[in-house]
């Protein structure tokens, strides 16, 4: 049964930076897209980046050059790094692990950002 787990989430101030973490279990990790997925209050879950197995990336533009995805396929671990934060990156964001046929969700970690 596959398991991810995010941490890292909080408050910090506009302008401040945070570093989620996804922790998985159950998986082919290694061999999988790793992303990261957000939802604000009364919008939708929209793509924050994405990682391939072989290191390849996607940004969504509002988080180009101030968010980095990475993994460590030792620890089965995905991260996001955020900096230059904004009040607009107020979510909770979703770690997804994907697969061929299949997609697997955390249960989510909330980011706010105060001005």
């Amino acid at each position: 049964q596959v398991q991810l787990v995010e941490s890292g989430g909080g408050l910090v101030q506009s302008g401040g930076s945070l570093r989620l973490s996804c922790a998985a279990s159950g998986s082919t990790f290694s061999f999988n897209v790793m992303g990261w997925y957000r939802q604000a209050p009364g919008k939708g879950r929209e793509l924050v980046a994405t990682m391939t197995s072989g290191g390849s990336t996607n940004y969504a533009d509002s988080v180009k050059g101030r968010f980095t995805i990475s993994r460590d396929n030792a620890k089965n671990t995905a991260y996001l790094q955020m900096n230059s934060l904004k009040p607009e990156d107020t979510a909770v964001y979703y770690c997804n692990e994907r697969e061929v046929g299949r997609n697997y969700w955390g249960q989510g970690t909330q980011v706010t950002v105060s001005s």
